[in-house]
């Protein structure tokens, strides 16, 4: 049997990593500045990390939500303090995409509305509801396209305002990203989220905050969506949150009602999963990564205004996009291949992304910076 061969590789194999760095099977050190899509948040491999998981794995590592579970329990207490957000209840599944379709489907159960607002731009995932609620028609097959499903374009509020006006009443929920990752470090407006909170208020609209990449400490704050003051009715959260262990949540207002068997999954929640997110609760506490993440990405930013061929830098704390005047894959290679340096790419061809582990240092960040500048200037 071979691979269903869906996925565009670099031709390299690492088998070790540690902190900021991975190794390959040649021995070749990489410096990863992008941790496989913002998942690795706490650096690979953290001592705290590692002990937690292996002593679980002594003990049990899974049984259904059949049982009682004290772990789910922990770490529910344990988010709640850490974001600010002890009054909301948490349904723990496996990665984001699947949070997202859970959040739609609670709203959808809530109103008892069925259509669903979105915006341009935007990555919620490749499952049913949740890709069709990504502007990527390369990925989202005939199955899934609906009706029910309307595009409005990123910080457009009098597009916003039209819409509500024409379908208001049948509007379901709007989904939108604290920051959209793949479509570039596009950062939403105070007024254009201010305006989405007020029409889901007036229209019984359901407002979920996908903090799948933007959130767990990675912008500065928590949620991304925190910075604004926004209440959002559901948030939902990743990639992040195990530091690469598969794990996905969905953090619910108390205005909403649990009742058996309105949601459910197999495998969300497990022993294992369980005990990862507490150690990243723990690791992002105990060492300040929320304010770690503040100071490197203003130094990261700071250090790289003046560079040439920079149009422009989008930016909070460590989610990073770094505007090129021209396709940045030229950019990207020459990192990776002469430089031994992994970033990121987006939907925008000329957005490099930059999403490095919240524990990183400033000794590392300037390995970054200076290969960027050796880079940039020999284009």
């Amino acid at each position: 049997m071979n691979l269903f061969k869906v996925y565009p590789l670099f031709n390299i194999n690492p088998i070790k990593a540690q902190g900021l760095f991975l190794w390959d099977d040649k021995g070749q050190k990489y410096l990863d500045f992008y941790g496989g899509h913002a998942v690795i948040s706490i650096g690979h491999n953290h001592l705290h990390y590692q002990t937690q998981l292996k002593n679980q794995l002594d003990k049990i590592s899974f049984y259904s939500n059949s049982v009682q579970n004290e772990l789910q329990t922990e770490l529910a207490e344990k988010l709640g303090k850490l974001s600010g957000l002890e009054d909301y209840n948490l349904f723990l599944c496996n990665s984001g995409a699947e949070a997202n379709e859970n959040a739609l489907k609670l709203a959808s159960f809530n109103n008892g509305k069925n259509k669903v607002l979105y915006f341009s731009g935007s990555f919620h995932g490749r499952t049913s509801a949740a890709v069709s609620v990504t502007d990527n028609p390369k990925i989202v097959a005939p199955v899934n396209y609906d009706e029910r499903f309307i595009k409005s374009e990123w910080n457009n509020i009098e597009q916003l305002e039209k819409v509500f006006e024409k379908q208001g009443s049948e509007i379901s929920s709007v989904i939108i990203e604290g920051i959209q990752g793949v479509g570039g470090i596009m950062i939403p407006t105070i007024e254009f989220l201010t305006k989405i909170k007020e029409l889901c208020e007036k229209h019984d609209a359901v407002l979920i905050l996908d903090e799948v990449q933007s959130g767990y400490g990675r912008s500065g704050y928590f949620f991304a969506h925190q910075e604004f003051g926004i209440e959002a009715d559901i948030i939902t959260i990743a990639k992040g949150m195990g530091n690469g262990f598969p794990i996905g949540g969905v953090l619910i207002h108390p205005k909403f009602k649990a009742s058996n068997g309105l949601l459910g999954t197999t495998f969300g929640g497990n022993h294992l999963a369980c005990v990862a997110a507490i150690a990243v609760l723990d690791v992002m506490k105990d060492e300040n990564l929320i304010e770690n993440a503040q100071e490197m990405g203003a130094y990261i930013e700071n250090e790289l205004k003046d560079f040439p061929h920079i149009k422009t830098i989008r930016r909070k704390g460590l989610m990073i996009g770094i505007e090129l005047d021209r396709d940045c894959s030229e950019v990207r290679n020459s990192l990776l291949y002469n430089h031994h340096i992994f970033t990121g790419n987006s939907n925008d061809k000329a957005v490099l992304r930059i999403l490095p582990a919240l524990t990183i240092k400033k000794e590392e960040t300037d390995i970054f910076i200076s290969a960027l500048k050796n880079v940039l200037e020999n284009l």
